[in-house]
């Protein structure tokens, strides 16, 4: 009988499958224009608005600070759905890495330094919370090569307390609504410091723990 070139071929070309094992699958490509990766970039385009928003008019007028804070809350809300759908869709990308913290910081940094400009928040308390951030990515980039600490609980609720104090003290309130602000402030700065600390004992254990690829358990 004789054997057929086709046959020949097929034997080579597509070797048989063990029972129990599936052809290895490629690692499914993640597009970069997913929502995820969407709302980051819409919280970093909000950035200059909120700032325009915040600065019309010498920075007083109700209706402006009322559309600053609107402003500044959306981009806070996008900071907490799109890490969510980025992990539980898969969608996690280096763009998405390296952009989400930017964009947190940028819209954080410009609230509380264009604050601190219409003297509505003292200059040390922004001085403490970006000298923080900077501090920290700095960190960050030195023990990269270590390992990769994840973001705790801590940071998440530094993270919340800020946001919410700043949106308070945006909106053209006075009296106790005012204090309460200052006092969310406040517990801010103290959680800014408390994390900011904690970072660097977690950074310092991993430094010396050695060896390239060591991470820390979340």
């Amino acid at each position: 009988m004789s054997v057929q070139p086709e046959e020949i071929d097929r034997r080579w070309v597509e070797p048989p499958v063990r029972a129990g094992f599936a052809p290895a699958q490629a690692d499914p490509v993640v597009p970069l224009m997913n929502i995820a990766n969407v709302l980051t970039m819409l919280r970093i385009a909000l950035v200059p608005l909120f700032v325009l928003a915040l600065f019309v008019g010498g920075g007083h007028q109700t209706g402006w600070r009322i559309a600053a804070a609107a402003l500044f809350g959306i981009a806070a809300i996008t900071d907490r759905f799109d890490g969510q759908l980025a992990r539980k869709y898969g969608l996690v990308t280096d763009f998405g890495k390296l952009a989400d913290p930017i964009a947190d910081k940028a819209l954080i940094g410009s609230a509380v330094i264009g604050l601190s400009m219409l003297g509505d928040l003292a200059w040390w308390i922004t001085l403490v919370i970006c000298g923080r951030e900077i501090g920290i990515t700095l960190l960050r980039l030195v023990v990269v090569r270590r390992g990769v600490i994840p973001a705790g609980r801590g940071g998440k609720l530094k993270t919340l307390v800020q946001s919410v104090a700043i949106a308070v003290l945006l909106l053209p309130l006075h009296g106790g609504f005012a204090t309460a602000g200052m006092t969310l402030m406040y517990v801010a700065v103290a959680l800014t410091v408390i994390t900011g600390l904690d970072y660097m004992g977690q950074a310092a254990r991993l430094w010396l723990a050695g060896g390239p690829g060591r991470t820390r358990g979340a």
